[in-house]
């Protein structure tokens, strides 16, 4: 197998952000994708291989990746999308790794570790901002207070939302999500705690995100059994989903919800480079073991998708380096707290 990545979803926001990243940098990677137009359009313009295959056909896939060593999933939605991808990369021994951030595509691959070590992959989702610097924090702070049973992650923005993480959030604000306690997964309300915080720029109002990725990955990265996870949204997501605790059938109906998409569909795909270039991200650790005594550590980053971009690309030169173990990983568990520093302009503090 040649030392090639397999890019799907490459005419996707993200993915020609990572495909146009990859060539600047010399990576040898395939973009993919479903649509002959879009993707031979996007491979031209940036002088790369491609090909062209849906998800609906699982020879086609099998027959895409076989000569890759690694494939990068950014083709949302990821519980579709994923299921896909690894049942073709389990049969022809590829690597999968995506850009995927919550909890259930996480849940889901986990529930594969035992049928990937067996195929002798690798199931690495998360490969973005969707965790990386977070789980990250989190293995740094596990390392600070080994007695730690419990972590609290809080994480802020600055930047625009591209149109499919808009159209991630946006309709399931409604959704019960989850929380870590006693080392369960809990059902619980969006934005049923809210707290202050400082992440380094000011005290800014944070609610609980029970959606986050980091309830998995902060577990299996450092086993301590009670997480939260916090996120400083815009102002009017907080109260919606507050509201959606009393109003939640009005927020499922056919008639919000199709309204809804069609609004999403107005909204540019993503930030500019110059909107990227202005963002920023935070992020804040908390440990606390049962004595009473805390730790804290953050991280100040470039704003999320340019992050993404640059941590996608970092893992995969870790993996293209034959840096991999089999089965269901996680990015600070396997490469490191260090890991995160390894990204330009990013700074972490205690």
């Amino acid at each position: 197998m040649s030392a090639k990545v397999l890019l799907y979803g490459a005419t996707g926001y993200v993915g020609k952000l990572i495909a146009e990243f990859a060539k600047k940098d010399s990576l040898d990677i395939i973009l993919a994708g479903r649509n002959q137009d879009s993707v031979s359009a996007q491979a031209k313009k940036l002088g790369l291989e491609f090909r062209v295959f849906g998800l609906d056909n699982r020879a086609a896939i099998e027959q895409g990746i076989a000569d890759v060593s690694v494939v990068i999933n950014c083709a949302g939605p990821f519980s579709f999308s994923a299921k896909a991808l690894v049942d073709a990369c389990l049969k022809v021994g590829t690597h999968y790794t995506d850009i995927a951030g919550e909890v259930p595509e996480f849940e889901a691959l986990l529930e594969r570790d035992a049928e990937a070590k067996a195929a002798g992959i690798m199931l690495l989702p998360g490969i973005g901002f969707g965790v990386v610097p977070t789980d990250c924090l989190a293995v740094y702070l596990s390392s600070k207070l080994p007695t730690a049973n419990k972590l609290t992650l809080i994480y802020e923005t600055e930047g625009g939302v591209s149109q499919g993480t808009a159209n991630t959030v946006l309709p399931n604000l409604h959704t019960m999500g989850v929380v870590r306690k006693q080392g369960q997964l809990q059902t619980v309300r969006a934005a049923a705690k809210s707290l202050k915080f400082d992440l380094g720029a000011g005290l800014v109002t944070a609610v609980t995100n029970p959606w986050r990725a980091d309830l998995v990955t902060a577990y299996y990265s450092t086993k301590i059994d009670n997480i939260e996870v916090y996120t400083v949204f815009p102002s009017p997501l907080p109260l919606l989903m507050q509201i959606s605790r009393y109003l939640g059938w009005i927020f499922d109906s056919s008639l919000f919800q199709s309204s809804l998409k069609s609004l999403l569909k107005k909204l540019p795909a993503g930030p500019t480079e110059s909107q990227r270039a202005k963002g920023k991200t935070r992020v804040l650790g908390i440990v606390e073991d049962k004595t009473g005594k805390q730790i804290k550590a953050r991280l100040e980053g470039p704003e999320a998708y340019d992050l993404t971009i640059l941590t996608a690309i970092a893992i995969i030169k870790h993996i293209l380096q034959g840096e991999i173990k089999s089965g269901f990983q996680t990015p600070g568990y396997l490469y490191g707290a260090d890991l995160i520093l390894e990204i330009p302009g990013v700074k972490r503090f205690d």
